[in-house]
Formats: structure tokens, C-alpha cells, sequence
């Protein structure tokens, strides 16, 4: 499976989240490709600490950009079980190629009114991409970096959920210190020496779903 995060705004946790996935599935015991098509490199400065903090990375990264991503993806998807994309956070032709050749589409959404106003540059890109795909792109969208308790979760994800060409997942993202700490020594949230157990539940309920169609946590 091809997973691509996708945003048009930098400072949703896209990155962290693509990499806290490539580790999880890892840990899900899959042979895991992760692609940095992001010109700030955050995914490759994640692996590097990755490796320095364990000693490996459990999984491949690779840099691409640009329209050989699409096919560097397509001649290497029989070689991995599932290929994580993280790309820049705003159009590009690294982040259309990666639609195209993607089997899901990752749109984390901070909810924020400003945030949210960006949907009007999102859909008529997913209807562009998909106006050209054999076989429909899954866009999935999900709450990231949101507050633990706040009436904007509530307003904007009902309003991700009005929007036909996206699928709304109900498993936020919480702005939580323990995602960021793990990440800036190259750690998922669930590799952390001392877990924070609210994020591992909420990260791994998105990926559940994601991957097995459920939101069982993985973790005792």
C-alpha cells in the first residue's frame, strides 16, 4: 500500500506523523520504504536522530522530488509492503506526483478557522488528480495538533465531514509535548523510553484504521 501525507499548509504534523507511521509499521513487522518529497527534509533529520538513538532505522528512506517520484513509486512498490510519502506543505509537483501514484491520501487539518480555509485550495486539487486516475484516490482526513479540550475539534471536524471528496476519520491527532520530544531524537511517540499512553492510543487508532479497518490499539 502507497500512503502519501499531504497538505498545502506547513505546521499540521504531517511529517511527524508520516514517520511516527513508517516506525509503526515497522514495529507491525512490515518491510516499510519511507520517501522524503519535502524540500525542508524533516523526515530525513527524523531518520538521522532515528539512527544515531537506536543504531538503525527499521526501515529504507529515500529522497525524491519532483515528477520521478511517481516512477521511482510505481517501479518500487512490488519491493515493500507499504511506502510512506511525506511531501511539502503546499502544491508542488512532488506532492501531485505523489497523488498520483498513491492508494491513500493523508490530509491533517489543524483545527483552526485559518487552517481550515485552505480547503478550498484542497478540493479542487483532489478533483484534479482524481480526474485522472484509473482507480479513485481514498482521501482521508483527520484532526492533527488539536487542543484536548476545545469547541473547534468539535466544529471543524463537522465540518472536514461535509465535504464529499474526502472521508473524515474521527481519530485526532492531540497537540501533546511527548509526539515532539519523541521525534526530535528520532523516536515514534511509542518508542519513547517513558510513553506518553494517551498518544500512543491516539496515534495507533489512526493507523489501525488505516491499515486493518479498526481503531484497536495495539498497545497493552
Amino acid at each position: 500500500m502507497v500512503i502519501s501525507f499531504n497538505s498545502i499548509k506547513g505546521g499540521v504534523g504531517k511529517s511527524t506523523i508520516a514517520a511516527n507511521m513508517a516506525a509503526w509499521l515497522h514495529k507491525q513487522g512490515h518491510d516499510v520504504l519511507l520517501i522524503d518529497g519535502d524540500d525542508q527534509e524533516t523526515v530525513s533529520d527524523f531518520t538521522a536522530w532515528r539512527e544515531q538513538t537506536l543504531g538503525n532505522t527499521g526501515y529504507t528512506l529515500v529522497n525524491m522530488t519532483g515528477l520521478n517520484l511517481r516512477k521511482q513509486v510505481e517501479s518500487l512498490k512490488s519491493k515493500y509492503d507499504h511506502i510512506v510519502i511525506d511531501t511539502g506543505g503546499r502544491d508542488t509537483t512532488s506532492q501531485r506526483a505523489a497523488l498520483t501514484v498513491a492508494d491513500i491520501a493523508m490530509i491533517p487539518f489543524v483545527p483552526r478557522s485559518f487552517d481550515l480555509w485552505t480547503i478550498n485550495k484542497v478540493l479542487p486539487l483532489i478533483d484534479e488528480i482524481q480526474s485522472i486516475r484509473a482507480v479513485p484516490l481514498i482521501v482521508y482526513t483527520f484532526l492533527s495538533r488539536a487542543d484536548i479540550r476545545s469547541a473547534d475539534n468539535r466544529e471543524v471536524a463537522e465540518a472536514l465531514n461535509g465535504f464529499e471528496q474526502l472521508t473524515f476519520l474521527p481519530f485526532p491527532i492531540s497537540n501533546r509535548k511527548a509526539v515532539s520530544n519523541a521525534a526530535g531524537v528520532g523516536l515514534a511517540v511509542f518508542e519513547a523510553p517513558d510513553p506518553d499512553k494517551k498518544a500512543v492510543v491516539e496515534i495507533e487508532a489512526l493507523f489501525n484504521h488505516i491499515i486493518n479497518g479498526s481503531n484497536t490499539s495495539t498497545t497493552a
